[in-house]
């Protein structure tokens, strides 16, 4: 199956993909059988559908083959069936009551809350959640997180065995849980959106659907929990950053750096609605990670050019993130922000002090930070050491074909 026909049926097993499986997880009570058998739909699909077309109900047709390979799988397997059925009683008599507020408007969202269960730890949440309901690969994933894929594959198997082991019930969670479970969703909502707005690896700097698909479901918990400031922070941090999603390339696919872009390609009605929005995440009471991020976000998309930034603004937006969510990355973006504000000189001596950082190490940006800095101050043959080490840690053929070009810049040869 090739051509645009090709490109609508993948788009047709994305959109319908985490439905599918959450569906059939809260059916079913497994996770590792919906996977199976929503991966058996999906081939059954590209066999059958190349020949009698794409059925006018997609996602009707994936989900009623998918349910039906489940209860041949049962019928075959009694004692299997047997467990599953008393999980079943169990998230019955754990449910909330009926007005609880237990019921959440998406199934993907339930499942994205029962991932993020306090049993499970936050690394091995994340995880989950993103392989299993937001559709990336194994190494997607790794990149996501900064981890070798071998570890990230052990700590997907190790959040499955551990729901199973102990029988965390696949269901909404009441509001009184909603509280403690909400960081976790929040982290993976964003992990999505960022691998959908600068993918890890591929032939596309982008993966809009992604983006996308992470806005809708922190529209639904804003719509859901309208009281919690950093579902508002997350919201608005999304949507400035997704503005400039058709600046960002230019007409071959290229990368476009931030100040090179053509600013009235940004999305004006969608940096309107981010920059309504800061001000709730940032009122009544400490601010968090997100709103900080947004209001970071903010002074970027408010600026004519690179120029008239307020960088001192952005620096002092950096140091309160690093007290409220430190990390490394927060240090190489606050050192970028230092070099805009007092040169070069000062930014390349923050991103030094970084050099041991282990999360760093396999890090695409870094070396290119330091590259460019590098560059700005003259010492080209330094520069040119770092765009290689990017080079060989870039993820996308854009990224890696801009690097290339710098790379020639400094050192022709």
């Amino acid at each position: 199956m090739t051509g645009p026909h090709a490109e609508h049926v993948e788009a047709v097993f994305r959109e319908e993909r985490g439905r599918l499986l959450a569906a059939l997880t809260r059916r079913f009570g497994d996770l590792d059988l919906a996977e199976e058998v929503t991966s058996e739909a999906i081939e059954a699909a590209l066999v059958r559908w190349p020949v009698d077309g794409v059925p006018p109900r997609p996602g009707a047709w994936l989900m009623t083959t998918a349910r039906r390979r489940a209860v041949d799988r049962l019928r075959r397997d009694r004692a299997y069936a047997a467990r599953l059925a008393l999980l079943a009683v169990e998230a019955d008599r754990a449910a909330p009551a009926p007005g609880a507020g237990g019921d959440l408007p998406d199934e993907r969202l339930q499942l994205f809350f029962t991932c993020a269960h306090p049993a499970l730890n936050a690394e091995d949440r994340g995880a989950l959640t993103l392989r299993c309901l937001a559709g990336l690969s194994t190494p997607e994933v790794a990149r996501a997180f900064l981890v070798p894929e071998a570890t990230m594959a052990k700590r997907i198997v190790r959040a499955k065995r551990k729901i199973r082991e102990a029988r965390i019930p696949f269901r909404a969670p009441g509001r009184d849980e909603l509280p403690e479970r909400l960081p976790g969703v929040l982290q993976v909502i964003y992990s999505i959106f960022t691998e959908g707005y600068a993918a890890s690896a591929g032939p596309d700097l982008q993966r809009p659907g992604l983006a996308e698909e992470a806005i809708r479901l922190v529209r639904i918990l804003r719509r859901l929990l309208p009281a919690e400031r950093e579902v508002a922070g997350l919201l608005a941090l999304m949507l400035l950053i997704h503005a400039r999603r058709d600046a960002r390339t230019g007409p071959g696919g290229e990368l476009v750096l931030l100040g090179e872009q053509d600013r009235g390609r940004w999305d004006r009605t969608m940096i309107e609605e981010g920059l309504r929005l800061v001000p709730v995440a940032l009122g009544g009471g400490p601010p968090g990670p997100y709103g900080v991020q947004a209001a970071i976000a903010a002074l970027h998309d408010e600026a004519a050019d690179v120029a008239t930034t307020d960088w001192p603004q952005i620096v002092a937006l950096y140091d309160l993130l690093l007290v409220l969510a430190p990390s490394p990355v927060v240090k190489l973006n606050r050192a970028a922000a230092v070099a805009l504000r007092d040169g070069p000189e000062a930014g390349l001596a923050l991103l030094d002090e970084l050099a041991g950082e282990p999360r760093l190490r396999a890090y695409a940006p870094y070396p290119t930070a330091r590259a460019d800095l590098l560059q700005r101050l003259g010492r080209l043959p330094e520069a040119a050491a770092a765009y290689r080490e990017a080079l060989g840690l870039a993820g996308t053929e854009p990224e890696r074909a801009h690097l290339r070009r710098r790379l020639a810049a400094v050192d022709p040869d």
